[in-house]
């Protein structure tokens, strides 16, 4: 399905999108970003704060970094002050190349166990399966970012993956 190569430059897109995003969000006045837009988690802060917890949970599974304070339910709330969520997102994104640079085939080829909130059970399923899952989940909703700071009239430039990370792995 996957191998390290694939973890890296999806790492390192996932990082220099971030970059773009919170670049361009950054120029929306606050209470716009915080206005409920319609989008799933409602306004762009809310997108990007649940978008910062799904990946704090799963590098909590794949690493040592913390899980969220908060449950799913809440993590469009997450973090209040958007500077301060700017701040963690750089720190996490950072933390993710990091974990990523050390994934190698055979941590790939092995299960992970958890306990999910969400399922009210315990799962094992593949990591090779798991961390695509959590690739996709943050492309989805940088979509759904992207698409309301266009609609707020700015640009993040593009996104195209071989655009965005010519030549890597």
């Amino acid at each position: 399905m996957i191998e390290p190569a694939y973890v890296r430059t999806m790492a390192a897109y996932n990082e220099e999108m971030n970059r773009r995003l919170y670049r361009a969000a950054a120029l929306i006045p606050d209470q716009e970003r915080r206005a409920d837009q319609g989008a799933f988690w409602g306004s762009l802060h809310g997108t990007l704060c649940h978008l910062l917890w799904g990946d704090s949970m799963w590098l909590s599974r794949f690493s040592d970094w913390p899980k969220p304070d908060v449950p799913l339910s809440q993590s469009a709330r997450m973090i209040e002050d958007f500077s301060a969520l700017a701040a963690l997102r750089e720190k996490l994104d950072t933390a993710i190349s990091a974990w990523a640079a050390g994934v190698d085939d055979a941590w790939l080829a092995s299960d992970l166990t958890w306990f999910s909130n969400g399922a009210n059970r315990e799962v094992t399923a593949p990591r090779k399966l798991l961390v695509t899952h959590m690739f996709n989940h943050q492309t989805h909703h940088r979509g759904q970012a992207h698409a309301l700071i266009t609609r707020a009239g700015q640009k993040t430039g593009d996104t195209d993956l071989f655009l965005v990370i010519p030549g890597i792995a």
